[in-house]
């Protein structure tokens, strides 16, 4: 089911899918990626599932994506003598830098970077945004705050802080171990979360020295105003819309969602949609028609991937979720809409030759039936481009990099495989033709168009197109 499709699939692993029965059954199923989240579990945990997607991989002789997801700092109040305190509207709280446990009128709050960054008006959100705080004294070792809305606070609950930018870097002493735990694993992405400004990205990308692609998750009001840079030094976005949507009005999220789908396709770099996309399905079999509509949503929008978290990693019906997820897509890209609605956002486009042969192919598929397009690339960088103009054919990416093809797992409409470079054109065209057939893909009457550059194994130098009719009944 999954090679019908352009949209990829990301589905998380945990406790419910960590055997490699249900690995397999996972992939099988449509499941693109597997994502790893190092906020739960422990690192033999994850190299056991690293192990096990490795071995489905060879089984299925097709690269799986593992992207590995890094907590991130995680900003909580202290304790309470009690373990917990009722809150009435209007009354106030102080939240200062004593570690003592707290009562119904202070508590500890043991991050100075809230404090310092905070003002008199800014809101501050507990509890994934059940408890609304605002801040109506600023010192500086202490805030005193009222409430906003009746509530319950217990020990050590979560502090979102929308309208402030934390002088917090997004890598804590737990990350930076997650970190070189997933590169040693071999993971092809890793996901930044708490990404607040460019420079956070830009801190990731240097300890990780391109062993891997570095997807931003957004899912920070500040991230929004840097978006661009953000963009421009990640190698993906994840639209985090479930943090999102505690920071920020829910009637936000899914005019923020379309934004930044349309920015990261204009700027030619994968973006996931995540999560809660079929929520319901964590104790359900089947999703609500709300949930269906929401994955369709994201398709429509022509995003790269969408995700399965909880649904895949802890749900009661994990491969049910991955099926259900991989028809919704498979019948949205049927639809005769489908097409119009990708084709409203523009790519942006280089003076390079790889956008210009580029922007051919998405010319040819228009007006020509093409049953592939067979991209040869040492760096993925050719197929990425190519897969940014959304043509009407399959991308079919060959690579001598098995790195690269994990990389390539995560992108709209690209299938990866590894495969020995060529010495000539028609070694080339001929090594793309098998390849078609290999995934079944040539049909009668339709060509393939097959991109490289000359000379082979050049990065940067997209320069050739080629049409061939292959044969159907070739054997």
């Amino acid at each position: 089911m999954s090679t019908s499709r352009n949209t990829k699939i990301l589905a998380t692993l945990g406790p419910a899918s960590s055997d490699l029965d249900t690995i397999r059954a996972l992939h099988a199923a449509g499941a693109d990626v597997f994502r790893l989240n190092f906020s739960h579990g422990s690192h033999e945990d994850h190299a056991a599932r690293a192990e096990l997607i490795r071995r489905v991989a060879a089984e299925s002789g097709r690269p799986i994506g593992i992207l590995a997801d890094l907590q991130g700092p995680k900003l909580r109040i202290g304790t309470f003598a009690d373990g917990a305190v009722s809150l009435k509207r209007g009354e106030r709280i102080r939240f200062d830098a004593d570690p003592t446990p707290g009562d119904a009128r202070r508590v500890c709050l043991p991050h100075p970077e809230i404090i310092a960054a905070s003002a008199v008006g800014d809101l501050l959100l507990l509890d994934d945004g059940r408890i609304r705080l605002e801040v109506c004294v600023a010192q500086p070792d202490a805030l005193e705050l009222v409430a906003l809305n009746d509530g319950v606070l217990s020990n050590r609950k979560g502090v979102n802080v929308p309208s402030a930018t934390l002088d917090l870097s997004p890598l804590t002493a737990k990350d930076l171990a997650d970190l070189d735990f997933a590169l040693g694993l071999g993971v092809d992405w890793v996901a930044l979360s708490f990404v607040q400004r460019a420079s956070d990205v830009a801190e990731a990308q240097a300890r990780i020295g391109g062993r891997a692609a570095l997807m931003a998750k957004i899912e920070k009001p500040s991230a929004i105003t840097d978006i661009e840079a953000i963009l421009a030094a990640a190698d993906g976005i994840m639209v985090a819309r479930g943090d999102l949507g505690v920071e920020m009005p829910a009637e936000e999220v899914p005019g923020l969602e379309k934004k930044l789908v349309r920015l990261a396709r204009a700027a030619g770099k994968p973006v996931v949609v995540a999560p809660q996309m079929l929520e319901s399905m964590v104790s359900s079999p089947a999703p609500t028609r709300a949930e269906a509509s929401d994955v369709a949503t994201a398709v429509f929008d022509g995003a790269d991937a969408v995700m399965l978290s909880a649904e895949s990693a802890s749900g009661q019906y994990p491969l049910e979720a991955v099926e259900m997820m991989s028809r919704i897509i498979c019948r949205t890209e049927a639809d005769p809409l489908h097409r119009q609605y990708v084709d409203t956002v523009a790519a942006n486009m280089q003076a390079s030759g790889t956008d210009a042969i580029g922007t051919a192919i998405r010319s040819i598929t228009a007006m020509m039936p093409v049953c592939a397009t067979v991209a040869f690339t040492a760096t993925g960088a050719t197929a990425l481009r190519i897969a940014h103009q959304r043509p009407q054919s399959r991308i079919l990416c060959l690579t001598p990099s098995a790195r690269v093809a994990g990389r390539l797992t995560v992108a709209w409409g690209v299938r990866p495989r590894v495969s020995n470079a060529t010495g000539t054109v028609e070694e080339m065209v001929d090594a793309a033709v098998a390849a078609c057939r290999s995934d079944d893909l040539v049909r009668p009457g339709e060509a393939v168009i097959v991109t490289a550059g000359v000379p082979f194994g050049t990065p940067g130098t997209t320069n050739l197109l080629r049409l061939a009719w292959p044969s159907a009944a070739a054997t």
